[in-house]
């Protein structure tokens, strides 16, 4: 075996070094792609005299994109474990079949949801918390990005499976190509060319597509250890329900993180007006960038994981999950500190309106606060998934959102005269609640059947 086909076979040398280098180019690929959108917001939160209103139309956007994510991750996150298995244990043909199956739910339900955006767009949008005053702005930006669906599809979905084969560095190229495009065109549309958010979505397409073709290029070309090829995107239901129960998990985390979206907008919305959702959309930018990290260290340990457990090796698999713990955990406390030190740094890259600012630095002190225990949610959901645990996966994943922060974004408001402040605290009291009871389920059930 060469020295290249070692580095893709993660039974052998160091755990955590097999993880690092998904990682690192994982979590790099991860910040870059949240530049697809939150430079779009800081760009328009720039705009002259509109700042605040464009701002907030953006975000009332949000639960819309995160829905369209939630279907990549339905069949790309939900792919990739199985591959990564298929692979450990030799089963190649399965794991072609696996990615080409894939791929196909990809396209057909990316042109579907695509369909129905664009049929009630309108009502979708005041039922996301838009305003009179905000809802031009809102509609102007997501009637140009629904033209991009199929790309963010693609390139979201597919590039899953380049960094299970072990292509880290390749997956990260993959997100990179299209942010720093995006970085270049977003001041020439909305600036130059005097188009404002349509300009600002226009550049996001257009970026988009650059990943998408790479990805496609990458994933039928010599370089990939297994190819997406014509015969294998012929649809199999058996297949297709294993890929979805397994993606059902990052599938109804983005639901629900969509669903939380649009209550934490509606309740803003009754108790603080368009300037509350406006401070929603900078936490919610803000908790993209902290949390990508986390996203990338765990996504970066599920195909190691998920190989050493197809091929038997638990005693890696139990180094692999410790690992990512610890390094989660340190991570997260490291951002803590940060954002309690910079908050109204923060605050400022999005917006320079002065109310904003104000209003916005207590709402993220209440919003983060004891976010560390959120990397025991990503540790012990990440295990979940890489060793097909689908079940445990699925009930997590709504646990913290649709049973914890819904519920208390409803309710603390309407406590002992909270208001928008019940909103920003329903998020640290689910990390505390779900992150603990997701970590100690995974450690009481997989951890000690691992031997």
């Amino acid at each position: 075996m060469t020295v290249s086909n070692n580095k893709k076979d993660f039974s052998v040398g160091s755990i955590s070094g097999n993880i690092l280098r998904l990682a690192v180019p994982m979590t790099l690929a991860q910040l870059i792609n949240v530049l697809y959108n939150i430079v779009d917001r800081i760009y328009i939160g720039h705009i002259p005299h509109t700042s605040a209103q464009a701002l907030t139309g953006i975000g009332l956007t949000l639960p819309i994109i995160t829905i369209i994510t939630a279907f990549a991750n339905l069949f790309g996150m939900g792919g990739a474990p199985l591959f990564s298995m298929a692979r450990g244990s030799g089963e190649r043909n399965r794991a072609e079949k696996i990615m080409g199956n894939s791929f196909s739910m990809l396209l057909i339900s990316g042109v579907i949801l695509a369909a129905i955006c664009y049929i009630f767009e309108k009502p979708l949008l005041y039922l996301f918390g838009a305003s009179d005053a905000t809802y031009p702005y809102a509609k102007s930006y997501i009637m140009i990005y629904l033209i991009g669906t199929l790309f963010v599809m693609v390139s979201l979905g597919m590039n899953n499976f380049i960094n299970a084969q072990g292509f880290g560095v390749i997956g990260m190229l993959s997100v990179s190509i299209g942010a720093v495009l995006n970085l270049i065109l977003d001041p020439v549309f909305i600036f130059m060319f005097h188009m404002g958010v349509k300009g600002a979505a226009t550049a996001t397409v257009i970026s988009q597509f650059i990943s998408a073709l790479w990805v496609i290029k990458f994933l039928t070309g010599p370089k990939a250890i297994i190819r997406l090829s014509n015969a294998s995107l012929s649809i199999q239901i058996p297949l297709v329900k294993e890929i979805a129960a397994l993606g059902l998990s990052g599938f109804i985390m983005s639901i629900t993180n969509g669903s939380v979206q649009i209550m934490c907008n509606a309740t803003l919305q009754r108790y603080g007006g368009d300037l509350y959702v406006g401070i929603m959309t900078v936490i919610n930018s803000v908790r993209e960038i902290m949390s990508m990290p986390l996203t990338g260290l765990t996504n970066g340990a599920q195909p190691v994981m998920s190989f050493n457990y197809g091929a038997k090796k638990y005693d890696r698999v139990k180094s692999a999950i410790k690992f990512t713990t610890i390094t989660s955990i340190v991570f997260s406390l490291i951002a803590w500190g940060f954002i309690l030190m910079f908050p109204e740094a923060l605050i400022r890259m999005f917006s320079s309106d002065t109310e904003l600012i104000d209003k916005g630095v207590s709402a993220m002190h209440m919003y983060f606060f004891g976010i560390f225990l959120m990397a025991l949610q990503f540790s012990g959901q990440s295990t979940f998934v890489a060793l097909g645990k689908s079940r445990q996966a699925v009930f997590f994943s709504l646990f913290r959102k649709a049973i914890i922060v819904i519920p208390l974004t409803l309710w603390l408001p309407t406590v002992a005269g909270l208001g928008t402040d019940g909103v920003f605290w329903a998020e640290p009291i689910s990390n505390l609640i779900g992150g603990t009871a997701c970590f100690t389920t995974m450690m009481v059930t997989v951890w000690r059947r691992l031997r």
